[in-house]
């Protein structure tokens, strides 16, 4: 309760009158966190994967339709499928190109399914097959060509809801529409081991240098890492890192990969970090504050920031998940908070199941 102080409620009334016809806000009427407006929601791939290829019928990819995308648009935002994170599937046809631009938000992209498409990143030409990840870094030129006979769709994440805040949001086209390859792979060649890298490279720049992390090498290291450990919150988690530094790949997103084993109940936590999970293998559920979310191959979901969540898999199968998130920029500005659940073991009591009607 706000004390009224030494005013008449009418003198009260006027000077707020006052205020508001001056463009200020009395700090006092409002205290307390607010949350971010971003909801844990759920897209079934069932229903999305032919909305996706229909859209091949709907437009073609040219230098006016920059992309063909479909984004995941979280039902309590106006934009973006969390306050950060901008998610969209994107779908090319055989022959299509996808012109070459660059801009200031960061991309990344992973491989849904199809074949024979690569994206040229800065010269680089990366072929992208299924559970690989492609970095677009801030400002680097990249477009996406189709040599194959097979549609591809991918999934993009983009950080454009945070950089359109910060009014730091910038565009230019290539004049072709195409980039110069300048070689196939090179990234992938010069620092794919991680832990070795050029000895007379010294590199600084805020992203990864490695922009093509293999789906046979990312699958080696998780089933690797689940032969010796595990997280109480995550199970088998690893973070693509940038083989340079150690860090994640990229100055506003950070990318997991994720193994929830057969059997396996999570403990529940919650942090300042917000998340966008695709489910590339498997089926299991997820609650997150309180609501279960039961998923299989294909769908994705978000996790909001302050969430409190957990993931279970109560089939005899593996279920991978691979998953976009906003860590490196609230560590980096000290914001990060994490707390455990701990009441009834670490689980939360289930108050409801999502059924695809709270859009």
């Amino acid at each position: 309760m706000v004390s009224q102080g030494k005013v008449s409620p009418e003198d009260l009334e006027r000077f707020y009158a006052s205020t508001d016809q001056a463009s200020l806000a009395p700090g006092w009427l409002r205290r307390g966190e607010e949350r971010p407006k971003v909801i844990p929601f759920l897209w079934k791939w069932s229903e999305v994967e032919p909305l996706v290829m229909r859209s091949g019928e709907v437009l073609t990819p040219d230098r006016d339709v920059q992309r063909r995308v479909l984004r995941l648009a979280n039902p309590a935002l106006g934009h973006g499928t969390t306050h950060t994170i901008s998610a969209a599937l994107q779908l090319l046809l055989p022959g299509e190109c996808a012109p070459a631009h660059r801009h200031t938000p960061t991309a990344i992209r992973w491989v849904l399914q199809g074949e024979g498409v690569y994206t040229t990143v800065e010269g680089d030409k990366c072929y992208m097959e299924r559970g690989d990840l492609v970095l677009t870094p801030s400002w680097t030129w990249h477009d996406h060509n189709s040599e194959g006979d097979a549609p591809m769709i991918w999934l993009d994440g983009l950080d454009t809801p945070l950089v359109h805040n910060l009014h730091a949001t910038f565009f230019e086209n290539y004049p072709e529409d195409t980039h110069p390859v300048s070689g196939t792979g090179e990234s992938v060649q010069k620092y794919a081991s991680g832990a070795l890298r050029p000895a007379w490279e010294d590199t600084k720049e805020p992203y990864s240098q490695l922009w093509h992390y293999k789906w046979d090498r990312t699958y080696d290291a998780l089933y690797n890492l689940a032969q010796v450990d595990s997280s109480p919150f995550d199970d088998v988690a690893m973070e693509y890192s940038d083989p340079t530094t150690g860090g994640p790949v990229l100055a506003t997103m950070a990318c997991w990969i994720q193994l929830i084993r057969p059997g396996i109940h999570t403990r529940a936590h919650r942090h300042t970090t917000s998340a966008v999970y695709h489910v590339f293998e498997g089926e299991g559920y997820s609650i997150v504050d309180g609501k279960r979310f039961d998923w299989s191959q294909g769908d994705l979901f978000v996790v909001p920031s302050w969430a409190w969540h957990e993931f279970g898999n109560d089939t005899n199968q593996e279920a991978i998940l691979f998953s976009i998130q906003d860590n490196p920029v609230i560590k980096s500005l000290a914001l990060f908070r994490e707390e455990a659940y701990e009441e009834n073991a670490g689980h939360q009591p289930v108050t409801g199941k999502f059924t695809g009607l709270e859009r």
